[in-house]
Formats: C-alpha cells, structure tokens, sequence
C-alpha cells in the first residue's frame, strides 16, 4: 500500500505541474509530465493508448512507462518489470496460437524460429519506434536518460512487454490478445521470409559445417550498472594457430548479445564464398 500511495502522490504531482500543457514535456528529473487523471483528445497519453488501440488506467499506465533507473532514483515507485513479466507471457501465448492456426504444416522448430524473432528484442523495438512512438514517454533516472536510455531496443522492447502485460491486468486476455495482433500479425508474416534471419545461431553453426569448420563459440562479458547490464558476445572459431573472432555482438542479455554477433559472423562466412 506504501508503494501505491507513493507512486500515486508522484503522479498527482506532476498532473497538477501540468494542468495547463497538453504536450509532453521532461522536467528537470527527466520525468515525462502527463495530463490529467482522465485523457482527453489531442493530448500526449490519448494520443499512445490510440496507438496501442485500448485503453489503460492512469495508475497503471505510469506503472508501465517506469524504468528501473527512475523507480532506483524514487524508493518506493513501481517500475514495468512484473507488468513486462506478465506481458512476455500473454505475448508468447497469442504469438504461439497465430502460428500454430495459421501454419498447419510446419514443424516445432519452424514455429519455434519464426516465434522467437517476432517478438525479438529487434522486432519489438521496431514497434516501439514505428507505431507506438512511446520514448517520449518513458520514465528513466537521469543517469538513463542521459544514455538515450528513450531509443535503446532494450527498454523499447520491455515497453512493448509491459503495456501488453497492462492491457492483460486492465481488461484480460480477450482485449490483450487484440492488442498483440495489432502490434505483431505484420511482422510474423514477414518473417517467412527472413530465411537465415530466422535463428541466426543455428544458422552460423550450419554454415559453418557447411564450410568444413568447427561449431562457432561465443566468449562473453559484461559492462554497465547493475539495474542495465550491458552483455558482450564474440562469436569465435578456433583454429590451430589462434582464435579467429567472426563477429561481436551487444544486448541486454546473454542470449540477444549472442544472436546479435551470430548475425554479424553469418555474413563474414558468407562473404568467403
């Protein structure tokens, strides 16, 4: 109740700050200004929730614009994380459902593959960026924001994730699964095209077998404050005289740093031929 009461005193805060400002503007805490509990035509919350097609309590929707940086700045402030929790799932499910009904004859693994770069860190940034034009108001501490913390895929994509997970609290899984087709039933039917883009580190291995070589490695590190780790992925071949670095990749996890430098490696093998 503590946390509820101290996100809800923040947010009347910064409505009776902007009463009179039907645009969204920053202050000095980086923090976007919203207008008033109730949305109005025209205005910059309106204008988002159009986007994304549905409509999502104020209270709520704060909850979901919120980065870990600003709630690490503001004890007590709710952050997206469970709403990104929750939203990963319902946004695997409609995804999982979409392929299965509309692609009868293909196996797990091509549906596997085709699944995990619709709602890839990449495909959900693009939607960040393209139809819900939402850096503007995400709310990030001012170490983040001072990083562009607004345009990094990463955050995008956990947006993305936590205004799903939102419209799931706010309205439940009829609404929500809606919204995930709004946002994705493009992008999963481009992606029967994207061919080796499917699961760039399969595809590496597979060339690299192809080529008579040995299974690509990946050596990795890690940078950056604890709440946004920064992950390191170089994909290596190792041969007698030394290791050949093929590509480095970068992302918020392990796994995305990887696919990340796989896709880089591909195309250096490719280009041997």
């Amino acid at each position: 109740m503590k946390t509820q009461n101290n996100q809800q005193n923040m947010q009347s805060k910064h409505n009776q700050n902007n009463q009179n400002n039907s645009h969204a503007q920053h202050n000095e805490d980086g923090v976007l200004r919203l207008d008033g509990d109730e949305t109005r035509p025209g205005d910059p919350t309106q204008e988002l929730l159009n986007a994304l097609g549905t409509t999502i309590s104020p209270d709520l929707l704060v909850e979901a614009l919120t980065h870990r940086s600003f709630s690490h700045e503001h004890p007590g402030t709710r952050n997206y994380e469970r709403l990104e929790f929750l939203g990963d799932a319902v946004l695997e499910l409609v995804s999982t459902e979409t392929l299965f009904s509309a692609h009868p004859d293909m196996t797990e693994g091509q549906l596997a593959k085709m699944r995990a770069k619709a709602v890839s860190e990449w495909a959900l940034s693009a939607v960040a960026r393209e139809k819900l034009h939402v850096g503007a108001y995400i709310l990030l501490g001012r170490g983040e924001m001072e990083q562009g913390g607004n345009n990094k895929d990463s955050i995008l994509c956990d947006i993305v994730e936590a205004l799903i997970g939102a419209t799931f609290v706010e309205h439940g899984i009829d609404e929500a699964r809606r919204v995930v087709h709004r946002l994705i039933d493009d992008t999963l039917a481009e992606v029967l095209t994207e061919g080796p883009a499917l699961d760039w580190k399969t595809s590496l291995t597979v060339k690299a077998h192809d080529m008579g070589l040995e299974d690509p490695e990946y050596r990795m590190a890690v940078s950056g404050p604890e709440y946004a780790p920064v992950f390191e992925a170089r994909a290596v071949l190792a041969h007698k005289d030394g290791d050949e670095v093929l590509g480095v990749g970068s992302g918020s996890s392990k796994r995305k740093a990887q696919l990340a430098a796989a896709e880089i490696a591909w195309h250096a093998l490719d280009a041997r031929k």
